[in-house]
């Protein structure tokens, strides 16, 4: 059987193999520490899952419109408001099977073939997938320390070509945990504006930001198309919710291709994400928002004592993108740490073309003294601390 040609421009996601051998290493008897992972080791706010629970008593289990149920896409608009005083139309919202959906729908309206979407080298390797789904060619700009792993409007402005459609952004990004100044942020909107492309923000982490005040990309205009989730800052990464926010003039371009492409998002988990929006829930999210930003403070210094280099301090998300080019490249390291250590990291292979060899991404969505066992354990196998 011949498959799609654009199934070969889809690396395997890599993470999810090392997963799995961690995983048969447990299965052996030999337990061991994921920092591999994005994902949160909270579960629901209590509230979320009892009006889960409820949804399912009550039968509530029919389609809902492919754009997600009204009393949602309020509830999102609504948090908009009090969270950034943003007015945003209901209308506007596009509820989405997760974030991926999300940004599968906005490829799949934004992009044709042959167009080219900047966006950067290291980033979220589904980023450029979703890109090339649909036979566009992501252009993945190499970044480095100096913008913070970011773009910045001089690179966008320096690698815009005549087929150039857009860019795909991502503040707080995957794997670096890295934001993108406000002001920057709106120096490369207008960049992009003034060539006539689109601008798409993943803010599937903006939740989760640790130093200073959370902006929204919609503050720099309704032209701005920005996706966001359920998954990270409300811990329900397999309820498969997220949304974006298009232009009122799209709405029905976008409404049609959801019909199409996903029937609906899950009805049960559009009920249930309506309690997210509860005092409580809310309190008990700021509440692990803290805790993830305490434990990114204590992680960073153990992990520079063991002989990692941190250039720079993450700032959101749960992530710290780090130098082991001390210890060799970081896909043999991976598997050393994960055979000798039991420790699962990330290597930076699956996240671009760019010196990967050099980093690894760790996850900090454990707890702190699964955190500080994991340094331990690394620092005495590589030989940097005491047992």
């Amino acid at each position: 059987m011949r498959l799609a040609d654009r199934t070969r421009a889809i690396a395997p996601f890599h993470v999810m193999e090392l997963a799995k051998r961690a995983v048969a290493m447990e299965q052996r008897g030999h337990p061991v520490i994921h920092l591999s992972i994005g994902e949160p080791d909270f579960t629901a706010p209590p509230g979320v899952i009892a009006a889960l629970e409820q949804a399912a008593r009550d039968g509530r289990t029919q389609y809902s419109p492919a754009v997600g149920t009204s009393a949602l896409r309020e509830a999102i608009a609504a948090d908009y408001l009090r969270r950034h005083g943003l007015v945003v139309d209901p209308a506007r919202i596009i509820v989405t099977a997760g974030a991926s959906a999300a940004l599968t729908l906005a490829c799949c309206a934004l992009v044709n073939p042959g167009d080219e979407v900047l966006l950067t080298d290291p980033s979220y390797p589904c980023n450029r997938h979703f890109v090339a789904a649909f036979d566009g060619r992501p252009n993945a700009i190499p970044v480095f320390e100096d913008t913070r792993f970011q773009l910045t409007p001089e690179l966008v402005d320096q690698h815009w070509g005549p087929q150039t459609r857009g860019v795909l952004l991502a503040s707080p990004a995957n794997p670096t945990g890295t934001s993108i100044p406000f002001d920057a942020l709106s120096q490369i909107v207008s960049t992009v504006r003034a060539r006539g492309g689109f601008t798409l923000v993943d803010e599937i982490y903006l939740g989760l930001t640790y130093e200073g005040q959370a902006r929204c990309a919609l503050e720099l205009g309704d032209d701005v198309i920005v996706c966001n989730s359920f998954s990270k800052s409300f811990a329900m990464t397999g309820w498969r919710l997220g949304w974006l926010v298009v232009p009122l003039q799209s709405v029905p371009v976008f409404e049609k291709l959801a019909q199409n492409l996903f029937i609906c998002p899950s009805t049960l988990a559009q009920h249930a994400a309506l309690a997210c929006f509860e005092p409580e829930a809310l309190a008990l999210c700021e509440t692990r928002r803290v805790l993830l930003k305490d434990r990114r403070d204590v992680l960073i210094p153990a992990l520079e004592q063991a002989g990692f280099k941190i250039p720079v301090r993450p700032d959101g998300a749960f992530y710290v993108w780090m130098d082991c080019s001390r210890f060799g490249d970081s896909g043999l390291l991976a598997d050393r740490l994960l055979d000798e250590a039991a420790v699962s990291l990330v290597p930076g292979h699956d996240f671009g073309a760019n010196d990967p060899g050099r980093w690894m991404r760790l996850s900090y969505a454990s707890p702190i003294e699964r955190l500080q066992e994991a340094v331990r354990r690394m620092a005495v196998c590589l030989g940097t601390g005491g047992a």
